[in-house]
């Protein structure tokens, strides 16, 4: 099962999605941008981190992942913790993992989680439909070079006009120039005054509408599926579907080891086929019920083996 497709359906919808034993995927929002020397605007968006300290299992991911195969709530957290192991054993051998639309996770030189995010893909709803764009500049150079030839005619007109007094139209002409000259300015002016007061309220609308905070949620399930006890008739055989993972191994002969060393402790320990990956799986023991298996994996979590988990699969 590839749970990345469950991860960023929930990523649209909250805030922190958890995979249990593994991390949590976080969103922050990010407002709107305008970047004024390349004139492009981005919309609002959700950013997307990491952290690999928040493990503990809020049963939202797994409730999802129920609803969605309709399978019960214990198969799909049994499904999640054997993603879970295959992701940590990748990582131990210096694997990329790579989660489809959300990013990339690996360990660094000091065996510390790193997330590279993807940004094709905004998880943000109310910016459905928004992409960013490039707005072309205001052309304002043709009107600054009118302005700067009136100015020049009108100096030129009123030194002319001085040497040449005894006609009186020339007079006339220099005034009317003159005052074309200063309304040029002027206008100008207002021109630079309306373009500073549309760019405002361009900003401040954005604003406005970008300063939306979502509330963080809390997940819990309020009416988790009991634990089911199966009545088996002694003239049939019991199938025995609920299993303790001991561990995975990619060597054959640590699989035997292990398998000899639990026998020896009084576990009634077994392997089983190899799975897609090539590894081979050694159990502490099977049993018939869910209850069964959740109270032995207590005990061997308490007594020998804090990550021993539940495989869910009928053999």
């Amino acid at each position: 099962m590839k749970i990345e497709q469950y991860i960023a359906q929930l990523l649209y919808r909250y805030q922190c999605v958890t995979v249990p034993g593994f991390g949590a995927f976080l969103t922050e929002i990010q407002s709107a941008r305008l970047n004024e020397s390349l004139n492009s605007f981005s919309p609002p968006t959700k950013r997307l981190a990491f952290n690999s300290n928040l493990k503990n299992n809020d049963g939202l991911l797994a409730n999802h992942i129920a609803l969605a195969e309709k399978t019960s709530y214990e198969y799909a957290l049994s499904a999640i913790q054997y993603e879970v192991f295959n992701m940590k054993k990748a990582l131990d051998e210096n694997e990329i993992l790579s989660f489809k639309n959300i990013g990339e996770i690996r360990l660094n030189a000091d065996k510390n989680i790193v997330f590279s995010p993807y940004d094709q893909i905004n998880y943000l709803t109310s910016s459905f439909g928004l992409t960013p764009f490039i707005s072309p500049m205001l052309k304002r150079e043709i009107f600054e070079k009118e302005i700067e030839i009136i100015e020049e005619n009108a100096t030129i007109t009123m030194v002319a006009d001085s040497k040449k007094t005894a006609n009186p139209y020339l007079k006339y002409a220099a005034i009317f120039i003159l005052a074309l000259g200063v309304s040029g300015s002027v206008g100008y002016t207002l021109y630079q005054n309306q373009i500073a007061s549309e760019k405002i309220l361009v900003e401040t609308a954005v604003q406005k509408q970008v300063q939306n905070k979502i509330q963080q949620a809390t997940f819990f399930i309020e009416s988790p599926i009991p634990a089911v006890t199966l009545s088996i008739k002694s003239d049939k055989e019991v199938k025995m579907s609920y299993h303790i993972m001991a561990g995975v191994y990619r060597e054959e002969k640590n699989a035997n080891k292990t398998l000899r060393n639990l026998n020896r402790l009084g576990y009634d320990a077994k392997r089983i086929a190899p799975n897609k990956n090539g590894y081979y799986p050694v159990l502490y023991g099977s049993y018939a019920t869910f209850a069964e298996a959740e109270k032995a994996r207590k005990e061997i979590n308490i007594k020998h083996n804090p990550d021993a988990w539940i495989l869910i699969e009928s053999l």
